[in-house]
């Protein structure tokens, strides 16, 4: 079955499993995810990633990272901005910052999909993509 936004996809799967305490989740793979995935490990939202091949099919194999028991999330939130019915741009200036500087927001510009701390600092903006807290 296709989606139409595949990156909320990725998102809901990865909340969902986070909340059922799952240890691993798979998500069908593309660059922007495997972007994403990286981005989640750099910030410390994840432990790893991997990309799996299964039947012909690429899947990012992701494992989800929590504190001392699995009561203490480390992804406290996870959420889509920009859809595919409302697109949300904003440039280096007028980029969010999530609960104060506390959160990620990962953004898609021309310089790769990076975090608002990464763009403000190449002065560049784009499409808002996720906030992750």
């Amino acid at each position: 079955m296709t989606t139409s936004d595949p990156i909320a996809d990725m998102l809901t799967r990865i909340r969902n499993a986070n909340t059922a305490k799952h240890d691993e989740v798979d998500v069908p793979a593309s660059n922007m995810k495997v972007s994403i995935a990286e981005i989640l490990l750099k910030e410390g939202y994840i432990k790893s990633f991997e990309i799996n091949e299964v039947n012909g099919f690429k899947n990012i194999h992701i494992v989800l990272k929590y504190g001392k028991d699995k009561n203490e999330k480390v992804i406290n939130g996870i959420k889509r901005i920009s859809k595919p019915g409302y697109r949300v741009y904003a440039n280096c200036a007028d980029l969010p910052k999530v609960l104060g500087g506390l959160g990620v927001a990962i953004v898609s510009t021309n310089k790769g999909v990076i975090t608002d701390k990464e763009a403000r600092g190449f002065g560049v903006g784009g499409e808002v993509l996720a906030f992750v807290w």
